[in-house]
């Protein structure tokens, strides 16, 4: 039963995120924003919020499951798992209603926004199904396996919700 169960999640892994990179791509690249009448301007400040506490409260738990105390750093990964979700949702909701921030950059600094922004979108890509596999190894016992993903996960999705905040301050007037 126990591969099995592995398949069943490698198969559910596989169509979450599918199907996330799937509608991302629709509403980045497809549709067009607007139109929606709703006031949500004050998201990418949220959204940016959102990510600095991904980021710290990965930091924390890194720091928590180095001290050994596991527990915590269960409850801080859940919950940096909880605001990059969230950040999700509000990253969705305000691209539905507003669509595309284009960056106003010109030179050298164009360069480095896009190059951040580039290396953040294929990250982010590959991050979901990666935290999704690190916390199954984990609720699945698989220590070795998690600790050996996790290794990788880490830092990536530190990266991520870190460049998220520094393309927020990049793209403001």
């Amino acid at each position: 039963m126990p591969g099995q169960r592995d398949q069943s999640f490698w198969v559910f892994n596989a169509v979450v995120s599918t199907a996330a990179v799937g509608f991302l791509g629709w509403l980045l690249l497809i549709r067009e924003g607007g139109g929606v009448q709703a006031d949500l301007s004050f998201m990418p400040g949220v959204n940016a919020a959102l990510n600095a506490t991904s980021a710290t409260l990965l930091l924390l738990g890194l720091v928590a499951i180095r001290s050994g105390r596991r527990e915590v750093h269960q409850r801080l990964m859940v919950s940096a798992f909880a605001a990059s979700t969230v950040f999700l949702v509000g990253y969705v909701l305000y691209h539905y209603a507003h669509g595309d921030t284009q960056y106003q950059g010109v030179g050298a600094i164009r360069t480095v926004y896009f190059t951040i922004l580039i290396t953040h979108v294929v990250l982010s890509i590959a991050m979901l199904p990666m935290i999704l596999t690190t916390f199954y190894f984990a609720s699945r016992q698989r220590f070795s396996s998690h600790k050996r993903l996790a290794r990788r996960t880490l830092p990536i999705w530190l990266y991520v919700s870190v460049t998220g905040v520094v393309i927020y301050f990049m793209l403001r007037p």
